[in-house]
């Protein structure tokens, strides 16, 4: 237990270089801890996730480090929603009584679907925490909110990826930027498809 508390602080007081050099001593473990760390933030929201992307793009490269990433943050995502979906059932209603404002929020969510979620999704800065569980309470579709939080956090996780890898070098590689931007293109106009293909609402 005391062990699992001083990880705790020391990922909440973490610099990149640092983490980069604790994750690297336990090498031994593959890609485990770079799912881990992730998806662990999804239940922990103080955690750092700009640095825990950041390391593992460092640390495993860019597309590895991607995809231990991505695939952490959208396991976390979807375990949130399930919990809140399976434990949720009388708390929405409850909130609603406590805060009213709450209600627009609920019926936005409900009737936008896939745009807010997967737009939510996209940026680092939103409380992806509580829109996971506001998500569980609502009666947003599982696979509404699978799919435009799986593609929305590709597109989080892709850009924190390309911008913070091999940082020194950046300049000279300007087309990461332009790649960030086709990534969110290419995400946005495919889950729309999506979205109009299996009436996703």
């Amino acid at each position: 237990m005391t062990m699992i508390q001083n990880w705790l602080h020391l990922l909440q007081n973490i610099d990149l270089e640092h983490l980069q050099r604790t994750l690297e001593s336990y090498a031994e473990f593959g890609p485990l801890l770079g799912i881990t760390l992730p998806l662990l933030e999804a239940f922990l929201p103080f955690l750092p996730l700009l640095v825990i992307v950041a390391a593992n793009a460092n640390i495993f490269g860019l597309w590895f480090g991607f995809l231990f990433s991505w695939i952490g943050v959208s396991i976390g995502a979807l375990c949130v929603f399930w919990i809140s979906r399976r434990l949720g059932h009388n708390v929405k209603a409850r909130i609603e009584r406590r805060f009213p404002r709450s209600e627009k929020f609920f019926k936005w969510i409900e009737s936008r679907g896939f745009t807010p979620l997967f737009l939510l999704a996209c940026f680092p800065f939103s409380p992806s925490s509580l829109i996971n569980i506001v998500s569980g309470l609502s009666s947003v579709p599982f696979r509404t909110f699978a799919i435009a939080t799986v593609l929305g956090k590709a597109v989080m996780i892709l850009s924190i990826s390309l911008i913070s890898f091999d940082i020194s070098s950046f300049r000279q590689e300007p087309w990461r930027i332009f790649v960030t931007i086709a990534v969110i293109l290419v995400m946005w106009f495919g889950g729309k498809r999506l979205e109009a293909r299996y009436q996703i609402s």
